[in-house]
């Protein structure tokens, strides 16, 4: 299959390979961290917002928010789940608000899915021209110097009379700004079983590549990739959440 074919072809078992994500808590811990370094504004675009589970506990909250997204498929979802908002078919890479926000997101490193370090550039400017004047910019990342290709992530889910594997994993080469998450799903039904795995091509780069790419742009804070404690980034672990304030 083509790059990113699983992603267009399966939305519809998109909210099941992700059942074990606990979107309320990711989805309060960056409101914690917008209380703590934005603007006390409550308007909220989530860029990459896939189904758009995020934006329904932002909306929970309080905030006014909105999405955007690559694939139409996943926004027709996210629109059922949220009809309140407002979903825009862009690349995160190159697009622009008609009025600005106080609070952008980016989950479930949905950064990467720019295509090279200038596309990363490219996003990170129109982030930052997209958010009001201390405007924050929250999301998480994985370093590429801390990837183990070896390390798989698989769970199981049962959807009717169907039996799920899904199984993902981060694989990086040890040079260059590409990575790669493969991914792959098992659908068992009447003792038959189908299988589609697909990669999808990524950036990749170092936590100190990107604060210099930040800089210019925004104040950085660097945290431990825990969605149930705010702590400092102790430059242990291979995945955080960056807290940019744009100044």
């Amino acid at each position: 299959m083509s790059t990113n074919a699983l992603y267009k072809d399966l939305s519809g078992y998109y909210d099941l390979m992700c059942v074990d994500i606990d979107y309320h808590a990711q989805s309060q811990h960056i409101q914690r961290l917008n209380q703590i370094f934005g603007n006390k504004g409550n308007t909220h675009l989530d860029v990459a917002c896939g189904t758009g589970p995020h934006i329904r506990h932002f909306i929970n909250f309080g905030f006014h928010s909105n999405g955007l997204d690559i694939n139409q498929p996943m926004l027709d979802i996210a629109k059922a789940r949220c009809p309140e908002a407002h979903f825009s078919l862009a690349n995160m890479s190159e697009f622009s608000l008609i009025e600005p926000v106080d609070l952008i997101t980016c989950f479930l490193y949905s950064i990467h899915y720019n295509e090279n370090i200038e596309k990363l550039k490219n996003c990170i400017a129109s982030v930052h021209r997209a958010l009001k004047a201390n405007g924050v910019f929250c999301f998480n990342v994985v370093d590429k110097n801390q990837i183990d290709n070896k390390l798989i992530v698989k769970h199981t889910a049962k959807q009717e009379n169907d039996l799920f594997t899904f199984s993902s994993g981060w694989q990086y080469s040890g040079s260059g700004d590409k990575q790669s998450l493969k991914v792959s799903i098992e659908k068992t039904a009447d003792k038959e079983t189908q299988i589609w795995n697909d990669e999808h091509t990524m950036v990749a780069f170092s936590f100190a590549q990107l604060i210099e790419i930040l800089k210019p742009y925004f104040e950085v804070h660097v945290f431990t990739h825990d969605y149930e404690k705010l702590i400092s980034y102790d430059n242990n672990s291979g995945n955080a959440i960056f807290t940019c304030v744009k100044i």
